[in-house]
């Protein structure tokens, strides 16, 4: 079975949540995980920093390199990788993770709301990804794996938060136009597969449980299942396997897994289906 072994990870907001659990799934096979975020001590009320999660990640059997990073901040998204590429002698996959997130109406969005989920969602994973690319044209199979919805234009994902819909869709038009512009044979490149991926269900990251009443937290799946499904589409051949709009289950069901019990943060309960999906 293909692994990630010796291979060069970027995952962008993984101090907690799918990025950190991603992290660790790819440590297991013995990859190099580059860390970032913003949170570099404690927080009150988040669990996790881009240190923490590199100790757990040596622990699980990779190696990490921990950069604080603000995605905003396209001078520091350049370093960062030229760091972590000068480090690891390359890139061999982005993860586009990082998130922002406001549950609310037109009304009731500031422009400091809406500048921030443009900035941390549509425009950062364009940049990282404009980044990394030089890097990942070097690689034997490159991935960008970006964490957003299949583009479902249906009104009702629009209008009770305008907002936080165009910003999640800009993410996944960005691996639209890249996955055409960088497939196999396409600007030098060796195939860079560019792929979505997204939850069945709400998973129980901290952005539901701030966002959420409490019954969709408990009616959610664990970070697990995402970290799961991902490892198989970064194992895949990147020249067959771009400009797809994965959904967890069913990647984890087309690999044989039948057990999503598993996964559940409380088993039993009737899931709660995740956003952008019919």
């Amino acid at each position: 079975m293909a692994d990630l072994r010796g291979k060069t990870i970027f995952i962008t907001g993984s101090s907690r949540g799918i990025g950190r659990e991603i992290a660790l799934r790819c440590a297991r096979d013995g990859a190099n995980l580059v860390i970032t975020g913003k949170t570099i001590e404690a927080h009150a009320k988040l669990p996790g920093t881009i240190h923490t999660v590199a100790d757990e990640v040596a622990q699980a059997g990779g190696q990490a390199l921990a950069i604080q990073l603000d995605v905003r901040d396209d001078q520091a998204i350049r370093a960062a990788v030229k760091q972590a590429a000068d480090r690891f002698g390359g890139i061999d996959v982005l993860v586009n993770n990082a998130s922002a997130i406001s549950i609310s109406g037109t009304l009731e969005t500031p422009a400091r709301r809406l500048d921030l989920m443009w900035d941390v969602n549509m425009r950062a994973t364009f940049l990282v990804s404009q980044a990394c690319i030089p890097y990942l044209k070097l690689a034997d199979n490159p991935h960008i794996l970006t964490m957003s919805p299949p583009l479902n234009l249906d009104e009702k994902w629009f209008a009770p938060h305008l907002a936080y819909t165009i910003s999640k869709y800009g993410m996944s038009m960005c691996t639209l136009g890249l996955a055409r512009e960088f497939s196999a044979g396409s600007s030098g490149s060796k195939g860079i597969a560019v792929n979505c991926l997204w939850p069945r269900t709400t998973i129980a990251t901290a952005a539901i449980e701030f966002n959420f009443p409490e019954s969709v937290l408990r009616a959610s799946r664990k970070p697990a299942i995402m970290a799961d499904a991902a490892h198989v589409i970064l194992t895949r051949d990147s020249r067959a396997c771009s400009g797809n709009f994965f959904i967890d289950e069913q990647v984890l069901s087309e690999a044989g897994v039948s057990d999503f019990d598993q996964y559940a943060v409380s088993p039993g309960t009737p899931l709660f289906s995740d956003l952008f999906l019919d």
